[in-house]
């Protein structure tokens, strides 16, 4: 029988380290991301193994890797695939009317630590979630990723299943959080089995398509760079 995993010590400059470094590249692999490889890999190298070993084989996949086919593959992950979707609250609530209650908490967890979205994004996309767990306020971050941890469990499964290289991104994420256990295993099987709740219903009021393209991070980082 596997032994479960151990949760991994990170002291808060290398959660931040960490959480950044994956809110970047989980973005779409642009010109911009490309050019950050060197500051990225510096950061990452400081970082323990479990956390470190991951996102350092991510980024030797972007070194391999032309451009057009990075971008390819990040439609093909994340744009259409509902088992490859950023956005947290869709694993809980899927688009039913429970969804856009959860969309409000981030949203108000944000603003509580001074910081706002533009309006034509949504806030669980798990980049922007990581970015503010990263340099907004990382005691809220944290629980919101904790609150989300089955879905974000189900994505790492679903991306490792389809052998693609973000799966990587997904496993350091996951080493940075306690490991699965009890009601968020119960939780994940039954994600795994059922899918997500299905109710159909607009989300306008908060932003973009739930399947659309990746959404911002905050302004300031802690790698020293600008997004």
């Amino acid at each position: 029988m596997r032994r479960p995993r151990k949760a991994t010590a990170l002291d808060g400059t290398e959660l931040a380290t960490a959480w950044q470094a994956a809110s970047l590249l989980l973005g779409y692999p642009d010109a911009a991301l490309l050019d950050r490889r060197p500051l990225l890999r510096r950061a990452v190298a400081g970082l323990p193994p479990p956390v470190a070993g991951p996102l350092g084989r991510f980024l030797d996949h972007l070194d391999a890797t032309p451009e057009d086919e990075l971008a390819a593959g990040y439609v093909a992950t994340f744009d259409h695939r509902k088992r490859g979707c950023l956005y947290l609250t869709y694993y809980a609530y899927g688009d039913t009317r429970k969804r856009g209650m959860a969309l409000l908490r981030f949203k108000h967890a944000y603003a509580a630590a001074g910081l706002r979205l533009d309006d034509a994004e949504l806030p669980d996309h798990l980049a922007v979630v990581l970015e503010f767990a990263a340099t907004g306020d990382p005691r809220e971050g944290r629980r919101l990723l904790l609150e989300h941890r089955a879905g974000l469990e189900l994505l790492r499964l679903a991306l490792a299943e389809a052998d693609s290289p973000w799966a990587a991104v997904l496993e350091a994420v996951s080493a940075t959080l306690p490991p699965l256990a009890g009601r968020d295993r119960d939780a994940v099987a039954r994600l795994a089995a059922a899918g997500p709740p299905e109710e159909e219903v607009g989300l306008a009021p908060f932003g973009a398509d739930a399947a659309g393209g990746p959404g911002p991070v905050f302004v300031t980082d802690r790698l020293g760079v600008r997004s």
